[in-house]
């Protein structure tokens, strides 16, 4: 793996979305140089799906040999940005390096996407890195060798990366044309402002939920060497390598690392080529791939215009207040067949949500079956007893929450 140098010994280095994956990855190298990182991620709390919280994150780079400053921070909101840099420079003194790594990710057509969930991907990709940009570089220009790094792609304009989850690429493409304006505006200033993307699939929780679990290690690479790539890039003179779209093993190979084996997960295994590179397969070839190798993606499953996305897309107009006080659950949906894939409605919180993957906290009600009988069961065409009794329909969990439901069901009715 690329070596430490000690280069960043001193540093401060702000990384949002750094409590797991490739931002917890960068931290941890980065650390092992004796910088000191400011966490600013969401996860206080340990969450029942996924790992780590910014405090286990926090020890980690502690024992790594790096300073940490943990900070819950939803970078969607300008007051909690402006109290976490604020927190930073009390600690540290300063900001040196920025690495914009939080991110949503929703790979679903424009039919499949509520507005909620564009509104999620926008304001943590887009809207998120442009904030905290814009309140970190008042302290960057202070610095002697400043740099921000977006985990973000190459603008490639080819409509196939559009095609299928278009709001998922204008969220993502939000944060490189960042990189575009920002490297030329700051130019002067010697403010270094690039991108990384990985070549292959990167082993981490959100890819863990695309692929469908965790068999799809096989075809991936380990977040480190991400983290090794991005270490290379922030050693560099900002005032020399800006405006760049860097693409993780091409950077290490210029280093003169050249055995990539060492990042797979499995050394020696066919690896999944990553998403908006010019010689990455249509992201149908890439969904095939994940199935030859035992995966199940959760997307490209949304062409059946009949099928259960629009049946979500009626549901969700139905939420409210009102619904949310006769009902009071979470519910999972793991559907099977054709349109396979894991939903949620979430009638418990606000006024109501729901969405491709798992809610945000545990569902109460869990019910697993036919993607078909889904369809046909909301509209009434099969009654819920009877799916149940013949074995369609397995419910576990509360079962009052799932009587509970027939209300919606019965109002479905109508919309379908």
């Amino acid at each position: 793996m690329a070596a430490n140098t000690g280069r960043l010994a001193g540093k401060t280095i702000f990384v949002t979305g750094a409590s797991r994956g490739i931002g917890k990855a960068i931290a941890l190298k980065a650390a092992r140089d004796g910088a000191n990182i400011v966490i600013a991620a969401k996860t206080a709390e340990p969450h029942p799906k996924l790992p780590g919280t910014i405090y286990t994150a926090a020890k980690e780079i502690e024992e790594a040999g790096g300073k940490c400053l943990p900070c819950i921070v939803d970078i969607r909101f300008e007051d909690q940005v402006e109290a976490a840099v604020q927190s930073a420079i009390q600690k540290f003194g300063g900001i040196d390096i920025l690495v914009n790594n939080a991110s949503a990710i929703s790979l679903t057509g424009t039919l499949q996407t509520p507005v909620k969930k564009y509104d999620l991907m926008m304001g943590i990709n887009g809207r998120g890195t442009y904030l905290c940009s814009r309140v970190c570089l008042p302290h960057l220009m202070k610095s002697k060798n400043p740099h921000i790094l977006n985990i973000s792609p190459p603008l490639n304009m080819n409509s196939r990366w559009f095609k299928g989850h278009v709001a998922y690429t204008m969220a993502k493409y939000g944060m490189s044309m960042c990189v575009l304006g920002m490297s030329e505006e700051f130019k002067s200033e010697g403010v270094a402002v690039n991108a990384l993307w990985p070549r292959t699939a990167i082993l981490t929780a959100a890819m863990e939920m695309i692929g469908g679990g965790g068999s799809i290690s096989s075809q991936c690479r380990k977040p480190e060497i991400m983290a090794d790539a991005a270490y290379i890039l922030l050693c560099k003179n900002s005032r020399s390598y800006t405006g760049n779209f860097a693409i993780d093993d091409e950077v290490l190979r210029e280093a003169g690392v050249t055995n990539l084996d060492q990042y797979s997960c499995v050394p020696g295994s066919t690896l999944l080529p990553d998403f908006f590179l010019d010689e990455s397969q249509s992201p149908e070839a890439l969904k095939q791939q994940m199935e030859q190798h035992g995966s199940k993606p959760a997307f490209g499953n949304e062409s059946a215009a009949d099928g259960p996305a629009k049946t979500f897309q009626e549901i969700e107009k139905l939420l409210g207040e009102e619904m949310i006080k006769s009902i009071g659950g979470v519910f999972q949906f793991n559907l099977t067949g054709n349109d396979a894939g894991t939903w949620y409605i979430d009638l418990k919180n606000g006024s109501g949500s729901l969405g491709q993957g798992e809610a945000s906290e545990p569902a109460q009600c869990i019910m697993t079956m036919d993607s078909e009988d889904f369809t046909k069961m909301f509209t009434g065409k099969l009654k819920p007893t009877t799916a149940f009794m013949l074995g369609k329909l397995k419910i576990k969990g509360d079962m009052g929450l799932a009587m509970k439901l027939e209300k919606l069901m019965s109002k479905m009715k109508s919309k379908l």
